[in-house]
């Protein structure tokens, strides 16, 4: 059977696991993001709570996938709940660094003038700080998406959802018929999503980002 033909066979379950790929990195870029932002909040403003939070996620990127997702198996079980925890915690480090890199970089004289104006320090974190650091930080967030599209394929290890289980069972079925067809069509099916989801974010900066900050 020719690629071809076996992407018209299969195309509905494709469509099926090319969705609930795309679903599971989504969901877990939003927990990324707004757990890493947070923690890139609490810690910008002192240099060694800021070097422990980078330090601190840029060692789970040590960590293999595979051996995370078997750690957590029996801890969690399989299916959604370590897929979910693993993806989470991958994508924390280019949203941490980001945001404090991207905090850190807001002009001091605009945080004075608008002190001065009587904006509290709440106010002046979400009006003046955040949206002057959100261009580092979605560039973070864009990074951080690309990776989780990878090691979302993993999570098939633990009978998680998406395009992994294509590319699976593929190499499960090395010289059958569409074992070749099998990995092919998860690894350009991941490779399609990923470039979908980096063409979103680029318009999403140019809606989000005014002309005169936009790096």
């Amino acid at each position: 059977m020719s690629f071809w033909q076996y992407l018209s066979n299969r195309h509905q379950q494709l469509l099926t696991d090319a969705f609930q790929h795309a679903s599971a990195v989504f969901q877990c870029m939003v927990l990324a993001t707004v757990i890493g932002v947070l923690i890139g909040v609490l810690t910008y403003r002192s240099d060694w709570a800021g070097n422990l939070a980078v330090t601190s996620t840029a060692t789970i990127l040590t960590i293999p996938s595979l051996a995370l997702i078997g750690l957590l198996i029996p801890v969690l079980g399989l299916g959604v709940p370590p897929t979910v925890t693993a993806l989470t915690l991958y994508g924390l480090l280019p949203v941490v660094r980001n945001s404090i890199v991207g905090l850190r970089g807001v002009d001091p004289a605009l945080v004075d003038a608008a002190k001065g104006i009587g904006m509290s320090r709440v106010s002046r974190l979400l009006r003046v700080e955040l949206p002057l650091a959100w261009p580092p930080i979605l560039t973070g967030i864009r990074v951080a998406t690309q990776m989780l599209m990878g090691i979302a394929a993993v999570a098939a290890y633990a009978s998680g959802p998406g395009l992994g289980n294509e590319i699976f069972r593929g190499i499960a079925s090395l010289g059958s018929a569409n074992a070749l067809n099998e990995v092919l069509s998860g690894t350009l099916g991941i490779i399609v999503l990923a470039l979908l989801f980096d063409a979103a974010y680029v318009g999403l900066g140019r809606l989000t980002i005014p002309r005169g900050i936009r790096v």
